[in-house]
């Protein structure tokens, strides 16, 4: 518990950023929206006047683009980017950074396992990406109603919502496991940035080209906003491909940290 407690407090400041700066992209794209939805013919058009393989890239639909849940979803996926970067980084520094600050010694050599420190390390983690997430939905909540005139489904906005979570808990056990594996990481930045990036831009690639089996490639894909409005739920294959993904990845790290042999100096 104290180990859980130390890693919580010492991501306070990081998840305080991440909260804030995820508000902020959101307030400052559904600001946008009251003046869009007025000329909403006009926004149409011009959007038109942008080739469909862009529109299909950055993820805009014009029947929908007009709509609060549709416009929603446009931002949402900035959202989801920017929290898959924290998640990434949290990742990738709670094994790591015992060994980038030679403070390994130190920890290991207390009366714990290597498992429970993981167990900690991880449940701290989780913790403030859910903390991150209950704070931004709740302001997701009241800029929606803030700028909408004409009621939308509740329903549906949360469970839009609610997939940053799931998508950023893919990215966090991706992060503890190739923390786990490599030997040393130097820098947590410019790792993260670039996975997250990668898988992105392969995203918006399948996107243009309507190459269905790139979904299984990315998480960006596994949860399409499209389907969620129209249905009402998620689709069930993705939900379960997770559930095996995140599964493996937290059982392998636990396998691999136990074994690793880890130089704190």
């Amino acid at each position: 518990m104290n180990m859980f407690l130390h890693e919580l407090k010492a991501y306070r400041k990081s998840t305080f950023i991440w909260t804030l700066s995820l508000v902020a992209v959101l307030v400052l794209f559904m600001s946008m929206f009251p003046s869009l939805s007025k000329d909403a013919a006009e926004f149409k058009k011009l959007l038109e006047g942008y080739p469909e393989s862009v529109r299909k890239a950055f993820g805009i639909s014009l029947e929908s683009i007009t709509s609060l849940l549709g416009f929603y979803s446009y931002v949402f996926a900035y959202i989801v980017l920017c929290g898959s970067i924290q998640a990434m980084n949290l990742g990738l520094s709670i094994l790591s950074k015992e060994s980038r600050e030679k403070t390994a010694d130190f920890l290991l050599t207390k009366p714990v396992t290597r498992q429970q420190v993981v167990t900690a390390k991880l449940s701290a983690a989780i913790t403030s990406l859910a903390a991150t997430n209950l704070f931004y939905l709740a302001a997701a909540v009241i800029t929606a109603q803030a700028v909408s005139d004409t009621s939308f489904d509740r329903q549906i906005f949360l469970l839009i919502s609610l997939t940053a979570f799931l998508v950023e808990c893919m990215f966090l056990t991706l992060g503890v496991l190739v923390s786990a594996v490599l030997s040393k990481i130097k820098a947590v930045l410019p790792l993260s940035l670039s996975t997250v990036f990668g898988l992105y831009i392969l995203n918006m690639f399948g996107s243009v080209i309507g190459e269905k089996a790139v979904r299984y490639f990315t998480p960006f894909k596994y949860y399409d906003t499209t389907y969620i409005i129209q249905h009402s739920a998620y689709e069930v294959r993705f939900i379960i491909i997770e559930i095996v993904l995140v599964t493996a990845a937290v059982l392998a790290s636990y396998i691999i940290y136990a074994k690793k042999d880890i130089h704190a100096v």
